[in-house]
């Protein structure tokens, strides 16, 4: 496992679309990072963050598209 640090200061953090006005159970995810998604708690961000690889954030996205 390689480990990585990288600079969120800068970065602006977006939620699902699907996330409700109320600020509901969702996370964030940070763009700009070529290969990796930093996702974090939206209802606690100073908690950290995981980091994904854009390969693995794409097949969990299509995996909740595709589920009933």
């Amino acid at each position: 496992m390689t480990r990585t640090t990288l600079d969120l200061s800068a970065r602006k953090w977006r939620k699902s679309s699907y996330s409700n006005a109320d600020g509901g159970q969702c996370v964030e995810v940070a763009d700009g990072f070529p290969g990796v998604v930093p996702v974090r708690d939206s209802k606690d961000p100073g908690r950290g963050m995981l980091a994904v690889t854009s390969s693995s954030w794409s097949s969990l996205t299509l995996a909740l598209r595709t589920t009933d």
